[in-house]
Protein backbone atom coordinates (compact mmCIF):
# COMPACT_ATOMS: atom_id res chain seq x y z
CA UNK A 1 0.00 0.00 0.00
CA UNK A 2 1.21 3.42 0.04
CA UNK A 3 1.13 5.61 2.54
CA UNK A 4 1.19 9.41 1.95
CA UNK A 5 3.12 12.36 4.06
CA UNK A 6 2.07 16.23 3.96
CA UNK A 7 4.71 18.48 4.86
CA UNK A 8 7.40 16.54 4.74
CA UNK A 9 10.64 19.04 4.72
CA UNK A 10 13.93 18.94 2.29
CA UNK A 11 16.00 17.50 5.40
CA UNK A 12 12.86 15.59 6.91
CA UNK A 13 12.57 13.54 4.22
CA UNK A 14 15.54 11.28 3.70
CA UNK A 15 15.10 10.53 7.67
CA UNK A 16 11.88 9.25 7.14
CA UNK A 17 12.55 7.28 3.97
CA UNK A 18 15.21 5.71 5.68
CA UNK A 19 13.30 4.30 8.52
CA UNK A 20 10.36 3.56 6.65
CA UNK A 21 12.57 1.44 3.86
CA UNK A 22 14.08 -0.31 7.36
CA UNK A 23 10.97 -1.69 8.71
CA UNK A 24 8.84 -2.27 5.62
CA UNK A 25 11.50 -3.26 2.95
CA UNK A 26 9.57 -2.53 -0.01
CA UNK A 27 6.02 -3.79 1.18
CA UNK A 28 4.73 -0.33 1.55
CA UNK A 29 5.50 2.95 -0.65
CA UNK A 30 5.90 6.33 0.84
CA UNK A 31 5.00 9.24 -1.01
CA UNK A 32 6.11 12.82 0.28
CA UNK A 33 4.60 15.89 -0.18
CA UNK A 34 5.84 19.22 0.73
CA UNK A 35 2.01 20.89 0.85
CA UNK A 36 0.46 21.16 3.75
CA UNK A 37 -2.98 19.21 4.39
CA UNK A 38 -6.20 21.31 4.57
CA UNK A 39 -9.13 21.66 2.92
CA UNK A 40 -8.03 22.25 -0.17
CA UNK A 41 -5.64 19.48 -0.27
CA UNK A 42 -7.57 16.69 1.48
CA UNK A 43 -8.78 14.82 -1.84
CA UNK A 44 -4.87 14.33 -2.68
CA UNK A 45 -5.05 11.97 -0.08
CA UNK A 46 -7.72 10.04 -1.58
CA UNK A 47 -7.81 5.92 -1.35
CA UNK A 48 -4.72 6.26 1.07
CA UNK A 49 -5.79 4.44 4.18
CA UNK A 50 -2.64 5.98 6.34
CA UNK A 51 -1.71 9.66 6.16
CA UNK A 52 1.22 11.16 7.85
CA UNK A 53 0.36 14.81 9.09
CA UNK A 54 2.95 17.30 10.65
CA UNK A 55 1.89 20.22 13.09
CA UNK A 56 1.19 23.13 10.87
CA UNK A 57 -1.54 21.22 9.14
CA UNK A 58 -5.31 21.91 9.59
CA UNK A 59 -6.87 18.68 10.43
CA UNK A 60 -10.42 19.72 11.56
CA UNK A 61 -13.60 18.02 11.43
CA UNK A 62 -14.23 18.88 7.84
CA UNK A 63 -10.82 18.10 6.68
CA UNK A 64 -11.27 14.80 8.80
CA UNK A 65 -14.50 13.78 7.18
CA UNK A 66 -13.20 14.42 4.04
CA UNK A 67 -10.13 11.74 5.00
CA UNK A 68 -12.39 9.26 6.09
CA UNK A 69 -14.77 9.38 3.15
CA UNK A 70 -11.74 9.05 0.59
CA UNK A 71 -10.71 5.81 2.46
CA UNK A 72 -8.19 7.08 5.37
CA UNK A 73 -8.47 4.83 8.80
CA UNK A 74 -5.22 5.98 10.55
CA UNK A 75 -3.47 9.42 10.57
CA UNK A 76 0.14 9.76 12.71
CA UNK A 77 1.33 13.11 13.55
CA UNK A 78 4.87 13.65 13.33
CA UNK A 79 5.08 15.46 16.22
CA UNK A 80 4.31 16.06 20.10
CA UNK A 81 1.97 18.26 19.73
CA UNK A 82 -1.89 17.63 18.59
CA UNK A 83 -3.74 20.62 19.17
CA UNK A 84 -4.31 21.00 15.24
CA UNK A 85 -6.05 17.79 15.59
CA UNK A 86 -10.20 17.52 16.43
CA UNK A 87 -9.68 14.37 18.06
CA UNK A 88 -13.60 14.03 19.08
CA UNK A 89 -14.41 14.44 15.47
CA UNK A 90 -11.59 11.68 14.52
CA UNK A 91 -13.20 9.27 17.23
CA UNK A 92 -16.72 9.97 15.84
CA UNK A 93 -15.46 9.00 12.27
CA UNK A 94 -13.54 6.13 13.71
CA UNK A 95 -10.39 7.15 12.61
CA UNK A 96 -7.28 6.22 14.59
CA UNK A 97 -4.47 8.59 15.68
CA UNK A 98 -1.14 8.73 16.89
CA UNK A 99 1.40 11.12 17.74
CA UNK A 100 5.08 11.10 18.82
CA UNK A 101 5.28 11.44 22.58
CA UNK A 102 8.63 11.65 23.03
CA UNK A 103 11.57 12.63 21.25
CA UNK A 104 15.39 14.53 22.16
CA UNK A 105 14.56 17.25 24.62
CA UNK A 106 18.10 18.51 24.38
CA UNK A 107 17.51 19.88 20.79
CA UNK A 108 14.58 22.33 21.72
CA UNK A 109 16.16 23.32 25.06
CA UNK A 110 19.91 24.28 23.47
CA UNK A 111 18.05 26.22 21.04
CA UNK A 112 15.77 27.92 23.72
CA UNK A 113 18.91 28.41 25.01
CA UNK A 114 20.47 29.75 21.46
CA UNK A 115 17.34 32.23 21.56
CA UNK A 116 18.28 33.80 25.14
CA UNK A 117 21.97 34.05 24.36
CA UNK A 118 21.58 35.86 21.04
CA UNK A 119 19.45 39.04 22.04
CA UNK A 120 20.75 38.94 25.26
CA UNK A 121 24.33 39.93 23.29
CA UNK A 122 22.74 40.84 20.40
CA UNK A 123 24.13 38.42 18.13
CA UNK A 124 22.07 39.17 14.85
CA UNK A 125 22.66 42.95 14.85
CA UNK A 126 26.54 42.06 15.94
CA UNK A 127 26.82 39.50 12.42
CA UNK A 128 24.50 42.30 10.49
CA UNK A 129 27.39 45.10 11.30
CA UNK A 130 30.30 43.08 10.44
CA UNK A 131 28.81 41.51 7.29
CA UNK A 132 28.74 45.49 5.80
CA UNK A 133 32.39 46.00 7.91
CA UNK A 134 30.72 47.96 10.39
CA UNK A 135 32.53 46.50 13.89
CA UNK A 136 31.73 49.48 16.26
CA UNK A 137 29.91 48.11 19.92
CA UNK A 138 27.34 51.00 20.19
CA UNK A 139 24.07 49.05 21.20
CA UNK A 140 25.25 45.49 21.58
CA UNK A 141 25.93 45.52 25.65
CA UNK A 142 24.61 42.73 26.94
CA UNK A 143 24.54 41.45 30.73
CA UNK A 144 26.61 38.40 32.26
CA UNK A 145 23.55 35.24 33.30
CA UNK A 146 25.51 34.07 36.38
CA UNK A 147 24.28 34.70 39.24
CA UNK A 148 20.80 35.80 37.47
CA UNK A 149 17.42 34.35 37.85
CA UNK A 150 15.98 31.87 35.49
CA UNK A 151 12.28 31.08 35.01
CA UNK A 152 11.22 28.00 33.48
CA UNK A 153 7.77 27.41 33.31
CA UNK A 154 6.78 23.72 32.50
CA UNK A 155 9.64 21.29 33.94
CA UNK A 156 9.19 18.41 32.05
CA UNK A 157 12.31 16.99 30.03
CA UNK A 158 12.50 19.65 27.86
CA UNK A 159 12.16 22.26 30.87
CA UNK A 160 14.33 20.21 33.05
CA UNK A 161 17.27 20.05 30.22
CA UNK A 162 16.84 23.98 30.06
CA UNK A 163 17.22 24.20 33.39
CA UNK A 164 20.44 21.89 33.94
CA UNK A 165 22.06 24.57 31.31
CA UNK A 166 20.70 27.14 33.63
CA UNK A 167 22.36 25.79 35.94
CA UNK A 168 25.89 25.43 34.53
CA UNK A 169 25.73 29.37 33.77
CA UNK A 170 25.57 29.67 37.54
CA UNK A 171 22.10 30.72 37.38
CA UNK A 172 19.31 30.62 40.36
CA UNK A 173 16.50 28.75 39.34
CA UNK A 174 12.81 28.76 39.68
CA UNK A 175 10.03 27.18 38.60
CA UNK A 176 6.70 26.73 37.62
CA UNK A 177 4.56 23.35 36.91
CA UNK A 178 1.69 21.04 38.19
CA UNK A 179 3.93 18.97 39.22
CA UNK A 180 7.50 19.18 40.45
CA UNK A 181 10.65 17.59 38.96
CA UNK A 182 12.92 16.17 41.02
CA UNK A 183 15.92 16.36 38.65
CA UNK A 184 14.92 20.33 39.05
CA UNK A 185 14.79 19.97 42.81
CA UNK A 186 18.12 18.17 42.87
CA UNK A 187 19.20 21.32 40.92
CA UNK A 188 17.99 23.91 43.40
CA UNK A 189 15.12 24.50 41.76
CA UNK A 190 12.71 26.89 44.04
CA UNK A 191 9.11 26.06 42.73
CA UNK A 192 7.10 29.50 43.28
CA UNK A 193 3.83 30.73 41.84
CA UNK A 194 3.30 31.66 38.44
CA UNK A 195 3.37 35.31 39.35
CA UNK A 196 6.46 35.22 41.12
CA UNK A 197 8.26 33.64 38.69
CA UNK A 198 7.36 36.12 36.63
CA UNK A 199 7.89 39.21 38.77
CA UNK A 200 11.25 37.93 39.85
CA UNK A 201 12.89 35.82 37.20
CA UNK A 202 15.76 37.91 34.51
CA UNK A 203 15.09 34.87 31.81
CA UNK A 204 11.66 33.63 31.40
CA UNK A 205 11.57 29.85 29.15
CA UNK A 206 8.25 28.33 28.20
CA UNK A 207 8.05 24.61 28.09
CA UNK A 208 4.36 23.73 28.74
CA UNK A 209 1.74 22.35 26.31
CA UNK A 210 -0.47 24.37 24.60
CA UNK A 211 -4.46 23.89 26.20
CA UNK A 212 -7.05 25.72 27.09
CA UNK A 213 -5.53 26.59 30.62
CA UNK A 214 -2.29 27.66 28.97
CA UNK A 215 -3.78 29.88 25.99
CA UNK A 216 -1.87 33.02 26.81
CA UNK A 217 -0.30 32.20 29.73
CA UNK A 218 1.87 34.97 29.24
CA UNK A 219 -0.55 38.01 28.96
CA UNK A 220 -0.67 41.39 29.62
CA UNK A 221 -0.82 40.66 33.49
CA UNK A 222 2.17 37.94 33.00
CA UNK A 223 4.47 40.68 31.39
CA UNK A 224 3.05 43.89 33.10
CA UNK A 225 4.95 41.95 36.04
CA UNK A 226 8.37 41.37 34.76
CA UNK A 227 11.15 42.92 35.07
CA UNK A 228 11.67 45.96 32.58
CA UNK A 229 14.94 43.99 31.50
CA UNK A 230 14.04 40.81 31.53
CA UNK A 231 14.59 38.18 28.32
CA UNK A 232 11.32 36.27 27.57
CA UNK A 233 12.00 33.16 25.27
CA UNK A 234 9.16 30.81 23.83
CA UNK A 235 10.19 27.65 21.89
CA UNK A 236 6.76 25.55 22.86
CA UNK A 237 3.87 26.90 20.99
CA UNK A 238 3.03 29.94 19.84
CA UNK A 239 -0.71 30.41 21.68
CA UNK A 240 1.53 30.69 25.13
CA UNK A 241 2.21 34.14 24.71
CA UNK A 242 -0.34 37.12 23.77
CA UNK A 243 0.76 38.42 21.03
CA UNK A 244 -1.01 41.76 21.17
CA UNK A 245 -0.20 42.52 24.85
CA UNK A 246 3.76 41.47 23.59
CA UNK A 247 3.45 43.96 21.13
CA UNK A 248 2.24 46.57 23.82
CA UNK A 249 5.19 45.60 26.06
CA UNK A 250 7.84 46.31 23.44
CA UNK A 251 6.38 49.80 22.32
CA UNK A 252 6.40 50.56 25.86
CA UNK A 253 10.37 50.03 25.96
CA UNK A 254 10.01 47.07 28.08
CA UNK A 255 11.84 43.77 27.75
CA UNK A 256 15.42 43.50 26.71
CA UNK A 257 15.11 41.15 24.43
CA UNK A 258 12.51 38.40 23.11
CA UNK A 259 13.20 35.01 21.45
CA UNK A 260 10.37 33.44 19.40
CA UNK A 261 10.47 30.03 17.98
CA UNK A 262 7.20 29.80 17.61
CA UNK A 263 3.94 32.13 16.65
CA UNK A 264 0.30 32.02 17.56
CA UNK A 265 -0.75 32.21 13.80
CA UNK A 266 2.20 30.47 12.21
CA UNK A 267 0.19 27.71 10.04
CA UNK A 268 0.47 29.48 7.04
CA UNK A 269 3.57 31.31 7.17
CA UNK A 270 5.88 29.15 8.89
CA UNK A 271 7.91 26.58 6.62
CA UNK A 272 7.12 28.47 3.62
CA UNK A 273 9.29 31.07 1.31
CA UNK A 274 7.10 34.39 1.88
CA UNK A 275 9.93 36.63 0.48
CA UNK A 276 8.14 37.59 -2.61
CA UNK A 277 4.97 38.78 -0.89
CA UNK A 278 3.24 41.11 0.90
CA UNK A 279 3.41 40.01 4.80
CA UNK A 280 -0.39 40.66 5.44
CA UNK A 281 0.09 39.32 8.95
CA UNK A 282 0.57 42.65 10.61
CA UNK A 283 1.50 41.75 14.17
CA UNK A 284 4.24 39.15 12.66
CA UNK A 285 5.48 42.30 10.66
CA UNK A 286 5.40 44.59 13.72
CA UNK A 287 7.02 41.88 15.75
CA UNK A 288 9.68 41.81 13.37
CA UNK A 289 10.83 45.78 13.49
CA UNK A 290 11.85 45.51 17.10
CA UNK A 291 15.62 45.20 17.14
CA UNK A 292 15.29 43.16 20.50
CA UNK A 293 12.96 40.66 18.85
CA UNK A 294 14.29 37.42 16.95
CA UNK A 295 12.34 35.31 15.49
CA UNK A 296 12.57 32.18 14.26
CA UNK A 297 10.38 29.28 12.13
CA UNK A 298 9.66 26.59 14.75
CA UNK A 299 12.99 25.14 14.26
CA UNK A 300 13.79 24.17 17.72
CA UNK A 301 13.41 20.29 17.06
CA UNK A 302 14.97 20.71 14.17
CA UNK A 303 18.16 18.24 14.62
CA UNK A 304 19.14 14.99 12.78
CA UNK A 305 19.08 13.08 16.26
CA UNK A 306 15.33 14.79 17.16
CA UNK A 307 14.00 14.43 13.33
CA UNK A 308 15.50 10.82 13.02
CA UNK A 309 13.55 9.88 16.27
CA UNK A 310 10.36 11.70 15.10
CA UNK A 311 10.42 9.27 12.25
CA UNK A 312 11.07 6.12 13.64
CA UNK A 313 8.46 6.50 16.12
CA UNK A 314 6.08 7.64 13.32
CA UNK A 315 6.68 4.01 11.89
CA UNK A 316 6.63 2.18 14.92
CA UNK A 317 3.27 3.72 15.28
CA UNK A 318 1.81 2.21 11.56
CA UNK A 319 3.45 -0.88 12.67
CA UNK A 320 1.37 -0.85 15.33
CA UNK A 321 -1.64 0.42 13.79
CA UNK A 322 -1.44 -2.58 11.04
CA UNK A 323 -0.67 -4.57 13.78
CA UNK A 324 -3.81 -3.89 15.42
CA UNK A 325 -2.00 -2.54 18.50
CA UNK A 326 -2.20 0.44 20.86
CA UNK A 327 0.16 2.39 22.77
CA UNK A 328 1.19 5.59 24.63
CA UNK A 329 1.84 7.43 20.92
CA UNK A 330 -2.47 6.71 20.26
CA UNK A 331 -4.41 9.50 20.97
CA UNK A 332 -7.82 7.64 19.26
CA UNK A 333 -7.81 3.97 19.29
CA UNK A 334 -9.35 2.66 15.69
CA UNK A 335 -12.52 1.14 16.13
CA UNK A 336 -11.51 -2.09 15.81
CA UNK A 337 -9.63 -1.96 19.00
Amino acid sequence: MEIIAYGVLTDEEPLLREAFDKAFSGHHELRCLGLFLDRDTAPTALGHEVVLSCVNDTLDADVLRALAEGGTRMIAQRSTGYNNIDLGAAKELGLSVARVSYYSPYSVAEFAWTLALAVNRRIVRAAHRTREFDFRLDGLMGRDLRGRTAGVVGTGKIGTAFARIADGFGMRLLGWDVAESADCLALGMEYVPRERLFAEADLVSLHVPLLPDTHHLVDAGALALMKNDAILVNSSRGGLVDTDALLATLRAGRLSGVGLDVYEEEAGVFFLDKSLEVMTDERLARLMTFSNVLVTSHQAYFTRDAVGQIAQTTVTNIEDYLAGRTGDNTLVRPQTA
